[in-house]
């Protein structure tokens, strides 16, 4: 396994639509776990294989329940809305509000071939739709409502905090 550079905002392979994964060999086994170190590295939720410079249908995702590989991943069923504040290894320092659906489904292909189905909802819906979006040339930069500064983003996230005690305490 091993660590990759994360390609960022202005390189062109990340507008690129990524191509269908017809066969799972080894190359793209190491890609899973070497996507999955350099996601966890920089302290990501997921990465999509366009970000590592690979354009094929490929994510990781860990929103704190494990590691997810996803293989040719597609969104087949969502519902309701939501509104979360996302950010992108790609793209450092930027945060923003985006409207995501509230629940999705997603078919994909596990590391050994097995279709699984995937049901998302809150930050793991959050998250699919994000990577899934990478995989087609689309940053979350398209679909900001609203950009988030630093100061803003730390309230938000000792608001959280603060809430989590008091839910616990409760």
């Amino acid at each position: 396994m091993a660590v990759r550079f994360i390609r960022e905002d202005g390189d062109e392979i990340l507008r690129k639509v990524s191509k269908k994964v017809d066969v799972i060999d080894e190359r793209i086994k190491t890609l899973l776990d070497d996507m999955a170190e350099t996601m966890y590295a920089a302290n990501g939720v997921g990465l999509a294989a366009p970000q590592v410079g690979v354009l094929k249908r490929v994510v990781v995702i860990d929103v704190g329940d494990g590691l997810m590989e996803l293989i040719n991943p597609e969104i087949v069923e969502q519902e309701g809305e939501q509104i979360d504040i996302e950010g992108c290894l790609s793209i450092p320092g930027v945060a923003g509000e985006v409207k995501r659906p509230a629940r999705v489904v997603v078919e994909a292909l596990n590391r050994e071939g097995e279709k699984i189905t995937v049901e998302g909802k809150e930050l793991l819906a959050v998250a699919l739709c994000h990577e899934i979006d990478h995989l087609d040339g689309i940053l979350f930069t398209d679909k900001v409502i609203r950009f988030i500064d630093e100061d803003e983003m730390e309230r938000r996230r000792e608001n959280k905090r603060r809430n989590k005690i008091r839910q616990n305490k409760g």
